[in-house]
């Protein structure tokens, strides 16, 4: 008989070997790792490299070595010893050499439901993605009433051509699926099969807010998903239970930021995190959960997993390194924190570390969701909003990797490998980005070079982003990423920019999962 394992991911045509969960190396081309490793000695260079990374060491999800890495084209091309000459070289002793970050949730130069445009253009928010380390970002195309899928992403791809900084990618965010309208939902699964066909395969969809979808929606959207060979990626929150909170609140005159977390209580995210689960187990459906912030979350998708559902799941940076208690701050001073779900308690935290420990929780992103602390984003309705007033979100992308660096490597949580495949290797698996994520022959030249004993403290405004405050200010983080590199070519390099919008173009490889 085949093996099982086998056939799953066969069947399920994500490129990432996520349900072969004996190998956890994403193959693709059936070749192994020792087979890689084999090329890669015996390769002949026969010309001068572009660059060489010299005397480091590579950290790559599976191992670590001392090597030099070698680039040319914009690829890596050797990994050794003695590589030659090259047109650069980069002294890396005392560095580790490792995969440009994958941050595979943020929101840029993009309309919330409510009507608002987030603070970030893709120039803006790219920029400060680079200057914390990542390489590729994974943005949302986001659909609004009475829009075509295909000209929204049409729309985003110009605003991301034109400013973009690094490598970046698309969920498609489906909100006007209209499935009981014959025509419509013809038209939709035309756009969708398309965009599949040009790699975009990841599709995004709430319970919550003005832009959720009934369940029968969210049933169509699972079933087209499906037929494409795509991932769906939910926020999943209960609307309703949430709502009933938010009007309770209000009636008690409970307006200060901190009552959003009690709005947003933890059984509204437990109740849709598991009704999504047995949707994806209706349909096999693959489903990635986004931002899981309670321990009863955790626990929900670790018990689907142990059944065998195609289930993948995330938390973000403030939900580990957060607690409620950020949304107590005198005046309005806690609306910078207000993000959806909230952050939650200790012991939600300690959940979501084990979580991550025995792999029921596979990725960390950022969900950048950036809104400056003014008439323009978080005070967009007064001096003094209610709680749920306040646009929800806060700036990430600059910060993910150095904080969870210091959280998991210089605080002995996990190794440097670890720290690599939750937060570059495994997110490039899952979402399909097959030559990001990893030092290896063939791989783009993404890289960032750390100083993993830099002591870096947060001031209030000192990120990249068009923000104008950092959350995590006061904090002191232990590692750097002092050189980033994309396509080898240096972006970022002693506190310097030294790249300009508009020089990445993503849709030739995002989200492609074609050949599986």
């Amino acid at each position: 008989m085949p093996d099982q394992r086998a056939r799953t991911h066969r069947r399920c045509r994500l490129p990432c070997g996520e349900f072969d969960r004996a190998s956890g190396c994403g193959r693709r081309d059936g070749r192994t790792l020792a087979a890689r490793s084999a090329n890669e000695r015996s390769l002949k260079l026969s010309t001068k490299l572009d660059l060489v990374i010299q005397g480091g060491i590579v950290v790559n999800a599976d191992h670590m070595q001392r090597a030099d890495v070698g680039i040319s084209e914009g690829r890596v091309v050797a990994l050794g010893e003695a590589l030659g000459d090259a047109k650069q070289t980069i002294d890396a002793a005392g560095r580790l050499v490792m995969p440009g970050g994958v941050d595979t949730h943020c929101h840029i130069e993009q309309v919330s439901g409510n009507g608002l445009l987030n603070a970030d253009t893709f120039e803006t928010a790219t920029r400060s993605a680079a200057f914390g380390g990542n390489t590729t970002v994974v943005s949302h195309a986001a659909q609004h009433k009475g829009n075509r899928v295909a000209a929204v992403v049409k729309d985003y791809s110009a605003l991301a051509a034109r400013g973009a900084m690094v490598d970046y990618a698309f969920h498609i965010i489906v909100s006007d699926p209209e499935v009981e309208a014959l025509e419509a939902l013809e038209a939709l699964e035309a756009d969708i099969a398309a965009l599949a066909t040009d790699g975009h395969r990841s599709l995004k969809i709430f319970t919550t807010y003005a832009i959720r979808l009934s369940d029968a929606q969210i049933l169509a959207v699972f079933a087209l998903a499906r037929k494409v060979g795509g991932l769906v990626c939910i926020h999943a929150e209960n609307h309703d239970m949430i709502q009933h909170a938010v009007r309770r609140n209000l009636v008690a005159g409970n307006v200060a930021p901190k009552f959003h977390a009690q709005s947003h209580t933890r059984l509204a995210e437990a109740e849709a995190v598991c009704r999504m689960i047995r949707f994806s187990e209706f349909l096999d459906q693959p489903i990635m959960l986004f931002h899981i912030s309670t321990r009863e979350g955790v626990e929900a998708v670790r018990e689907a997993r142990a059944r065998g559902a195609k289930v993948f799941a995330e938390t973000c940076t403030h939900y580990l390194l957060m607690t409620a208690d950020v949304l107590d701050r005198p005046g309005i001073e806690g609306a910078k924190f207000v993000c959806s779900p909230p952050q939650r308690e200790v012991a939600d935290q300690d959940a979501l570390w084990e979580g991550l420990t025995r792999g029921d929780l596979q990725i960390v992103t950022s969900d950048h969701a950036p809104f400056r602390f003014d008439e323009t984003g978080k005070l967009n309705k007064g001096k003094a909003p209610a709680f749920n007033e306040i646009p929800n979100g806060m700036p990430g992308l600059e910060v993910r990797l150095p904080l969870l660096f210091d959280a998991m490597v210089s605080r002995g949580r996990f190794d440097a490998c670890r720290f690599v495949q939750m937060t570059s290797s495994r997110p490039a698996q899952i979402f399909g980005l097959r030559d990001k994520g990893r030092i290896a022959v063939g791989a783009d030249g993404d890289i960032a070079i750390w100083n993993p004993k830099r002591q870096v403290r947060y001031g209030d405004n000192d990120l990249h982003d068009n923000v104008g405050y950092n959350p995590y200010a006061g904090r002191t983080v232990t590692g750097w990423p002092e050189i980033v590199i994309s396509r080898g070519e240096t972006i970022v390099a002693d506190g310097q920019l030294l790249a300009g919008p508009g020089r990445r173009i993503g849709s030739s490889w995002n989200l492609a999962s074609k050949g599986v």
